[in-house]
């Protein structure tokens, strides 16, 4: 990766207008509700989207239809006096609507945050490769762990409004699985919609040069391995700088989990940190995508050289 970056946008200060969408799967109508109820307790003024409480009308995986979750996606970046874009949550679908949006129109539109995981890893890829704006890996806020774990809630905030106090992260959980230091732009997110990207339009074209995270849930060992192995095939990690693990929930036991990781990975020859503290987990850190940051494995660290937003 080379070249300035992504544009950073800028922070949220009390009384922002912001919105919440459902690009992908459907939600529970009660954990949104408490959601937005979190987000007024900032002092935000949180909008849900039109059909965030909607579902596709004979595909129950999907929270309405594709060219529906697009709309409301592209009307919420491209409103001036919206400033945040929160995803409601995860599940499957921003693959089948991202390229319904207009990129031209969301280029155009000012830089906001857009925070999210999981599924929503492929409108962080496209937000970077199209847009040219950092985002944030962040948790969901109809989400379980959003809804109870303070902490998750806590460190979301502070990178939202007050991202100079959140410049490194230093999780306790997190060990080295290959020792080192290295600088990167960070990238990433869900594994297996890192691979699925592959061999689509505007995909982007690798991770060189890049702090690559990497996290996912429910999938059994042998197919993190078959991921990570389609990425390596296919040269998308040929010259990563540096790897980030967070969590593997419901992936296994750990340990045959990391056996694949250190197979797959520690032949790259550049510094690999584990159990980092974002994705799946019962606690979730926030980590800006798109920013440039120095990863020392060794002592389980990851600083920014800029804040998250600007």
């Amino acid at each position: 990766m080379t070249g300035p970056g992504p544009v950073r946008p800028p922070r949220l200060r009390s009384g922002d207008r912001v919105a919440v969408v459902a690009p992908s799967g459907p939600l529970v109508a009660e954990r949104l509700d408490r959601g937005l109820d979190v987000l007024r307790g900032w002092d935000l003024d949180p909008v849900a989207a039109p059909h965030a409480r909607g579902t596709h009308p004979t595909l129950g995986h999907l929270a309405a239809s594709d060219g529906e979750r697009a709309r409301d996606l592209q009307d919420a970046w491209c409103d001036p006096s919206v400033k945040a874009v929160f995803a409601a949550r995860g599940g499957y679908g921003a693959q089948r609507m991202v390229d319904l949006l207009d990129w031209d129109a969301l280029r155009a539109a000012a830089p906001k945050p857009l925070i999210g995981f999981s599924d929503v890893t492929v409108l962080h890829e496209a937000f970077a490769v199209r847009a040219g704006v950092s985002t944030l890996h962040g948790p969901a806020v109809a989400g379980e762990v959003f809804l109870k774990d303070d902490a998750t809630r806590e460190h979301l905030r502070r990178t939202l409004f007050a991202p100079e106090t959140v410049r490194t992260l230093a999780p306790p959980s997190a060990r080295p699985l290959v020792p080192g230091r290295a600088r990167g732009v960070t990238l990433g997110g869900c594994l297996a919609l890192l691979a699925a990207e592959l061999g689509t339009p505007r995909a982007r074209q690798g991770a060189a040069g890049g702090l690559l995270l990497l996290e996912d849930v429910g999938e059994p060992p042998y197919r993190i391995d078959r991921a990570l192995t389609q990425l390596l095939r296919a040269g998308w990690l040929e010259g990563v700088a540096g790897v980030v693990l967070g969590s593997w929930a419901r992936c296994g036991p750990y340990e045959q989990v990391r056996e694949v990781l250190v197979d797959r990975l520690a032949g790259l020859g550049v510094p690999v940190v584990e159990e980092f503290g974002f994705g799946h987990g019962d606690s979730a850190l926030t980590v800006p995508l798109g920013v440039p940051a120095e990863l020392d494995a060794t002592a389980g660290t990851l600083t920014f050289e800029v804040p998250a937003t600007a």
